[in-house]
């Protein structure tokens, strides 16, 4: 008997879409989409890195997760707007961003306004960092030509003030969401963050903090493992899939801790009661540090372990290590990430069942 209620409990986890009809809603209401935020989201805090990325490789699992996986769903994922680029792939009903920063949900309500009063990649970039559209440009401009184009455009300061206005009036006039004093003063350092990003459009591995950086031209052109690009911004499909979800508040920015009591757990109960499952969820290299953290990594499992899944549903993670077939984890150069997919429902069955004890475990498990 048991046995019988095990196997029963694991099937209302991992086969929901056997039970009951997925209800995720096709569109949110301000009012809901902004009670989402307030009622899932935990205190903010810090993480040691902001406005960086290194992950030059992120397109490389693109080809596996489209091949395994379906679209359908609600993806998960960290950080700013790596995300875009998976959602424009995987096409899930719905998403959640769940970052311990605050900062990084301001991001995405900014990143929401200008997709929202941009029509198309061209007026996206010339708000996103306030340079004068270029001649020339077309739907069928590729990534590298947009970026090519801009480099030759300096930032506007007129064209800056106007459209920070636009921003603010956009989120909190349009869609009256209530940002507080702090927010605001988080968006307008956020805002001139892009609007001195002189270097965005230059092609180069600069290095930051002894990290090898990647300018945002670098991530949005970058390509897949046989030189297709799939960035967001790569076609005018991609950005449009993006554009229609940010319009009808589809893709949720909540502020919480992975090893949290609050916020994995608030989005997992959400997607059980909707009758849905988790797709996929894009950690970065945040569960490395989870693992240095005392035993926030079995927090952060445990959190997992209540999600509904399915055995397509896959973790997407950053790491400076790889395993081999025959041979231990190998550490890579400082600062060069690969990205890693691993099964969701194997990940947290070995976890509940004591076989996963520290990082390089977590990491076997990934290729």
């Amino acid at each position: 008997m048991r046995v019988l209620i095990a196997l029963i409990s694991v099937l209302l986890l991992i086969v929901p879409s056997l039970l009951a009809a997925d209800t995720l809603p096709r569109e949110l209401s301000d009012e809901a989409f902004w009670r989402l935020i307030s009622d899932f989201s935990e205190q903010g805090g810090a993480f040691r890195f902001e406005y960086m990325s290194n992950e030059q490789q992120f397109q490389y699992v693109i080809p596996r997760l489209r091949e395994n996986g379906r679209p359908g769903g609600v993806y998960l994922g960290v950080g700013p707007e790596q995300n875009f680029t998976y959602i424009a792939a995987l096409q899930p009903k719905m998403a959640f961003i769940i970052d311990i920063r605050r900062q990084n949900m301001v991001e995405h309500l900014l990143y929401k306004a200008i997709f929202e009063i941009s029509a198309d990649r061209k007026t996206f970039l010339s708000r996103l960092f306030s340079r004068k559209l270029p001649a020339g440009l077309t739907e069928k401009s590729t990534a590298r030509d947009l970026f090519q184009a801009f480099k030759g455009s300096t930032p506007d300061p007129e064209l800056y003030g106007r459209n920070l206005q636009a921003i603010k009036d956009h989120l909190m006039k349009v869609h009256s969401f209530k940002l507080s004093g702090e927010d605001q003063a988080s968006l307008d350092y956020i805002y001139r963050v892009f609007f001195e990003a002189s270097n965005a459009f230059s092609y180069t591995g600069a290095a930051y903090g002894g990290f090898a950086g990647a300018t945002y031209a670098d991530l949005m052109t970058a390509t897949d493992q046989v030189g297709q690009a799939r960035s967001y911004l790569a076609t005018e499909e991609n950005f449009q899939i993006l554009r229609d979800m940010h319009k009808k508040n589809l893709i949720v920015p909540i502020v919480g801790d992975f090893a949290g009591e609050k916020a994995l757990r608030n989005v997992g109960r959400y997607v059980r009661e909707h009758g849905s499952l988790v797709s996929a969820f894009y950690t970065s290299n945040v569960e490395q540090y989870l693992f240095q953290q005392d035993d926030d990594w079995r927090k952060f499992l445990r959190n997992v372990s209540t999600f509904t899944l399915e055995p397509s549903s896959t973790f997407i993670r950053s790491s400076h290590f790889a395993y081999g077939d025959s041979q231990p984890p190998a550490q890579f150069n400082r600062g060069r990430f690969i990205q890693l997919l691993s099964s969701m429902t194997e990940v947290t069955h070995a976890f509940n069942n004591g076989k996963i004890t520290n990082y390089e475990d977590l990491i076997a498990m990934s290729r």
